[in-house]
């Protein structure tokens, strides 16, 4: 007789990442962004009646979700825009608020990320781990040599915690002069200086944590209270650590999550 010993079997992850495949699951992390963007941070989001975050770009997006293992629950998502399907949107949603104009001086393929969001319970490290682990897949099975979008952050203290965090891009991680954007809204000053240390948002940390600069000053997105900050990453310079981490992981899976159209 044999005996089973529960401690030997591989354990599934908690949170596993995926593309949408079906149009129920697109709908599903709409109504996600629209809980986050409209229902916590008050954003004037067009079409809302519906409970649905959706706009002209989303049909030429690809739809990236994180799902909780065991009860199936979308708990993140972003949305990939790539060179090559942005002109059918009508360019990339970033050009909506910065002047994108380096992006064709930029020696390699270009995606964008954007409307990431992860539910208020779940913003851990381990679902923004698994979220990028998502996103590196993609870059790598595609070869994609860029990746940009915008990382937000809050105004809701009157933009003092904000420049605060802009303060410390400028002096430490901002992009060459050659790869700059220009906001056609400016971030207005603040009405007060922030009092205490400033939290850097989990998606500028993330970002800047795998190498990413800064292309610049921030646009002032009114709809959404925030500031948005341009974001960079060549793949060439990604942090070795997190090369490792992301993309040297991810590498190895791709070619199995491609054969079961995962990602």
């Amino acid at each position: 007789m044999s005996t089973r010993i529960d401690g030997d079997l591989p354990r599934r992850p908690r949170f596993e990442v995926r593309l949408a495949e079906t149009s129920a699951e697109i709908r599903a992390t709409q109504r996600l962004r629209y809980e986050i963007f409209a229902g916590e941070l008050g954003a004037a989001i067009d079409g809302g009646d519906a409970g649905l975050d959706h706009d002209q770009y989303d049909p030429f997006c690809r739809h990236l979700m994180v799902c909780e293992a065991e009860s199936g629950r979308i708990v993140a998502c972003t949305r990939i825009l790539t060179g090559e399907r942005a002109p059918g949107a009508g360019g990339f949603y970033s050009a909506d608020e910065f002047d994108l104009a380096m992006l064709d001086s930029l020696p390699g393929r270009v995606m964008e990320i954007g409307r990431t969001c992860v539910a208020p319970e779940y913003r851990s490290g381990a679902v923004i781990a698994t979220l990028w682990q998502g996103i590196a897949a993609y870059i790598v099975n595609h070869g994609y040599d860029y990746l940009f979008g915008c990382a937000s952050i809050d105004l809701r203290d009157g933009g003092a915690s904000a420049h605060a965090i802009l303060d410390q891009i400028r002096n430490q991680h901002l992009a060459p002069p050659s790869q700059r954007v220009r906001p056609y809204i400016p971030l207005p000053a603040a009405d007060r200086r922030a009092t205490e240390k400033t939290r850097m948002p989990p998606l500028l940390k993330a970002y800047l944590s795998l190498g990413a600069k800064a292309c610049g000053e921030a646009y002032w997105d009114r709809d959404f209270n925030c500031a948005d900050v341009f974001m960079l990453l060549d793949v060439r310079d990604l942090n070795p650590r997190y090369a490792r981490h992301f993309l040297g992981q991810s590498a190895g899976a791709v070619a199995t999550s491609t054969e079961t159209g995962a990602l």
